[in-house]
């Protein structure tokens, strides 16, 4: 067993993404990894006690272990609920159906 893995911490932005590839001790959290990759000092933005944290998609606690060649990923907080916005667009689509045909 190695002593060591390799892990990439991503954050992801509306235009770009920040990707940092890390090595790190084995039994190494995901806290930090996102410490060590410098990206707490660079995007001030980020907030752990608020943004979720992942690995590959699935949400996981700052204290998650890694393992080698896991992808840590930070989470933006939603600027809209998705359920709203699949409620409003059925709703103007349904209006517009109504007032299509009496034209």
């Amino acid at each position: 067993m190695s002593d060591s893995i390799q892990v990439e911490v991503l954050y992801a932005h509306p235009h770009k993404a920040d990707l940092v590839k890390l090595r790190l001790p084995a039994g190494s959290t995901l806290q930090q990894a996102i410490e060590a990759s410098g990206l707490l000092q660079k995007r001030p933005e980020i907030d752990l006690a608020i943004n979720k944290l992942g690995v590959f998609g699935k949400l996981c606690k700052a204290d998650t272990v890694l393992r080698e060649r896991d992808r840590v990923e930070i989470y933006r907080p939603l600027i809209a609920d998705p359920k709203e916005v699949r409620r409003k667009r059925a709703e103007d689509g349904k209006v517009m159906k109504k007032g299509g045909g009496d034209a």
